[in-house]
């Protein structure tokens, strides 16, 4: 979220009232559990034993609060690994800079939803293997086309506060950077015509094709730029596609080597493959690592032979 860019690391319109939900449950999100908290459980070193704290950000279909549960599908993913690892998921209500903020100071256990992997944030923090992959998608208006990086010079590009995509927009000859706090002024000025393309998750935008549909607005994906390119041009690497990883703090080594090994088992066993299904994305795209991935982290934040995972 996108930094989403990202990751990573938001979205279509009923966003606003998921954030207005979420902050009326803050105080009871999660629960307590009353199950004694098992020696695996303990060993993990979470800042509760047998709590997970999870920071996240209004960011459906990612990440988002009904009741005082986490849905999405970095929701469902992580629920999932906790439940496997005997550990009660405890959600938190903020946003990108606060999920970020509250991992490298350690109020929480992780956050997850549209965060990528990048070596500056890799030095404050622990990333987890991916759990799928990012394909660049661009959300554009009907009957526009754009497919490669030379067809976005000189045009009006927006994405969200804090992307990563920021710096890769402002790499782009003659383009103009447009920066919101969140999705939703993204996909409003495009369907104003004020933007000529958005860049955001790609399940955002799906979703706001389905939720918004007055904005007439389309999906399609960069032709990621060449080495030669992003040689000339480093802040490119984000217009390729890129890692989403949960975020953990420094201290947490046994909680992010144990959350890698149940992400690798779900590829395995083909769970992930029917979240990504569930909502809406292609195994094929979000699953499959592109031929740079591997020596993106190889040396930096694992060892030289580390394979990322795929289907």
């Amino acid at each position: 979220m996108s930094n989403s860019p990202l990751a990573r690391i938001p979205r279509a319109a009923h966003l606003l009232a998921a954030f207005a939900l979420g902050l009326g449950s803050l105080t009871a999100c999660g629960g307590e559990s009353n199950e004694p908290v098992s020696e695996a459980a303990a060993a993990l070193g979470t800042i509760e034993p047998g709590v997970l704290k999870v920071a996240i950000q209004p960011y459906a279909p990612y990440t988002s609060m009904v009741g005082d549960k986490m849905s999405g599908l970095d929701a469902d993913i992580l629920n999932a690994v906790a439940g496997k690892l005997g550990l009660t998921v405890k959600p938190e209500l903020t946003d990108f800079a606060g999920m970020l903020a509250n991992v490298q100071s350690r109020r929480v256990d992780i956050t997850i939803g549209g965060v990528a992997w990048t070596a500056e944030r890799q030095k404050q923090g622990l990333f987890t293997d991916p759990p799928y992959y990012s394909p660049p998608a661009m959300a554009v208006r009907a009957g526009e086309h754009y497919q490669t990086v030379n067809d976005l010079q000189g045009k009006d590009l927006g994405t969200v506060e804090g992307y990563v995509w920021v710096k890769s927009i402002q790499a782009v000859p003659g383009a103009k950077l447009h920066a919101y706090p969140d999705g939703n002024g993204v996909f409003d000025d495009l369907g104003a015509g004020r933007i000529n393309v958005g860049f955001l998750d790609p399940l955002l935008v799906l979703a706001a094709q389905k939720e918004r549909p007055e904005l007439k607005v389309e999906t399609q994906y960069l032709t990621p730029p060449s080495d030669a390119e992003v040689k000339a041009r480093p802040q490119y690497e984000y217009f390729r596609p890129y890692m989403t990883s949960f975020y953990l703090p420094k201290q947490a080594t046994a909680l992010e080597k144990a959350i890698s090994e149940q992400i690798r088992a779900m590829y395995a066993s083909g769970e992930l493959t029917k979240l990504i299904e569930k909502y809406g994305g292609a195994p094929d795209q979000f699953l499959k690592p592109s031929p740079e991935i591997a020596g993106t982290r190889r040396g930096v934040d694992r060892t030289a032979d580390w394979q990322p995972p795929t289907i």
